[in-house]
Order: C-alpha cells, then sequence, then structure tokens
C-alpha cells in the first residue's frame, strides 16, 4: 500500500511540474493567468493520485502495464520543455535555447512541404502574422512532430524487443482498459481489432484534419494567431501528442487482441491433447 502511494505521490509533483513548465520557461506570464496554471495543476495532479493510488479502475488506460503511459508523459514533457525553450529563445536566448532554435529551424523546413501537418499549421495562421511568428510556428510545430514520430518509433521498438504486455505477466483488462466493456456483445478480439484501427486511422488523420478544421471555422471563431506564447505551446503540444497517443492507443490495443488469439490457439491446442487417449 506505501509504495503504491508513495508512486501515485511522485506522478502528481510530475504532473505539476510539466503544467508549470511554460509558465516557468517563458517570460511574460501574467498575475491572471498563475492562478489558473495553479487551479489546473492542482486539479491534474489530485485526479492523476487518486487514480494511481486507488486498486479499482478509474480513466487512465493502461495504468499496470507500462511503460505505455510512462513513454506518453516522457513524450510530453520533452514537447513542452524543447518549445518552452524555442519560444524563450525569441525573447532571451540561452545557449539551450539556441541550440534547440537550430533544431528547430532545420527540422520546421524540412518537414514544411505542401499538403504535410505542418505547412497546415502555417497556414491556419492569419495573412497579416508577421514573418518571424509564422517561423516560430512552424520550428514548433516541426519540433513536435518529430517528437511525436520518434515516441512512436520507441514504442514499437520496445513492443517488440521486451514483447509488451507480456513482461509484466497477466493483462488485467479491468484495470488497464477501464473504458472498455468485454461483456458488451460481439467477439472481444473482433472489437479490440477495430478499435485498433479506428485509433491508428484517427491517428494518422488527426495532425491534417485539426488545422484544416480549425481554419474552416475562423468564420465563426475568428482567425487563430497563436500570438500568446504559452497558448502557442500547449496548442502545438497538443496537435502532436493527441495523434501520437491514439496511435500508440490503437497499436496497443491490436497487440491485446493478438494476445487473446494466441492464448485462444494454445487452449485449443491443449484441449485437442487431452482429448487423446494413447494406445
Amino acid at each position: 500500500m506505501i509504495p503504491r502511494f508513495i508512486g501515485a505521490l511522485v506522478r502528481a509533483i510530475l504532473v505539476i511540474i510539466i503544467i508549470v513548465t511554460p509558465s516557468l520557461l517563458v517570460p511574460g506570464a501574467s498575475n491572471q493567468m498563475m492562478p489558473v496554471v495553479t487551479l489546473v495543476a492542482l486539479f491534474a495532479a489530485g485526479l492523476t493520485f487518486f487514480e494511481y493510488a486507488s486498486t479499482y479502475p478509474g480513466l487512465v488506460e493502461f495504468r499496470d502495464a507500462p511503460p505505455f503511459n510512462r513513454i506518453r508523459f516522457g513524450s510530453l514533457l520533452i514537447t513542452i520543455v524543447l518549445l518552452s525553450e524555442l519560444v524563450a529563445g525569441a525573447t532571451a536566448p540561452t545557449t539551450l535555447s539556441s541550440i534547440v532554435t537550430s533544431v528547430g529551424a532545420a527540422v520546421g523546413e524540412a518537414i514544411d512541404f505542401p499538403y504535410s501537418p505542418v505547412r497546415l499549421v502555417v497556414l491556419m495562421l492569419p495573412p497579416e502574422a508577421s514573418v518571424q511568428h509564422v517561423q516560430l510556428v512552424r520550428d514548433c510545430a516541426g519540433l513536435a512532430y518529430i517528437i511525436s514520430l520518434v515516441t512512436l518509433a520507441v514504442f514499437v521498438i520496445f513492443q517488440r524487443i521486451r514483447r509488451w504486455p507480456s513482461q509484466n505477466g497477466g493483462f488485467n483488462v479491468w484495470i488497464n482498459l477501464p473504458t472498455f466493456d468485454p461483456t458488451a456483445g460481439g467477439d472481444v478480439v473482433e472489437r479490440l481489432e477495430r478499435d485498433a484501427r479506428f485509433n491508428i486511422a484517427l491517428g494518422f488523420l488527426l495532425p491534417f484534419l485539426t488545422p484544416a478544421v480549425i481554419k474552416s471555422a475562423t468564420s465563426l471563431f475568428g482567425t487563430v494567431s497563436l500570438d500568446n506564447p504559452h497558448t502557442m505551446i500547449w496548442t502545438v503540444a497538443a496537435w502532436a501528442f493527441l495523434p501520437a497517443s491514439l496511435f500508440m492507443r490503437g497499436i496497443a490495443m491490436g497487440r491485446i487482441a493478438l494476445l487473446i488469439t494466441e492464448k485462444r490457439r494454445m487452449a485449443a491446442e491443449d484441449d485437442g491433447n487431452a482429448g487423446l487417449v494413447p494406445i
């Protein structure tokens, strides 16, 4: 019980760190915004603590199937820190921010080609946006998108090498997939495979669809300028992180469906062998 509470407390502290990082690294945080950031950080930390301290399932998927959530959290933390350094370097450059800016500029320029997700993010900006702001958004989008691709590669490699989630013993569907009801009807494997295909397809299309939807909604909600640095950091981070997270969820659910199929085949072979009578 004590190790569970300690682990939940550490995770809650890490959630607070990731939420307040842009406000700490990027200058210009207003006094009105800090109470909101603090409130959101405390709420997210409390939710994380009670989720991981409880023995019953809640909202977090793959809670007892590491390192799925650890990879996702690490990806989001790296994205937030690097984007904050890149944005802060525009007004108060340091050695680290200069390195991040150079890498972001190279990546953004390489990925900024017609119909690419980064180009769609740039086209989402209003026509009156300055060249410096457009370049900053492009660099942030390129850096965040590359981090999301590297995250997917790391998860796939880890899954193949360590045979996730088999290395952790039995996989508890009730704990790790609290929103998935195995008794809802239909074959479990078919439903898992269908959800896997849906998540992978949505994760692939979302970086393209989100800027297009926001651009088409400008007539109703106005143009999206991303002038506020904190808004830009979280918007770009969410634009890159959510599709990668859906992609990982699809891959994980496909893996679980494969494990269930293998268990069924092994059980059928054991039943068949048990029915043989030696002569």
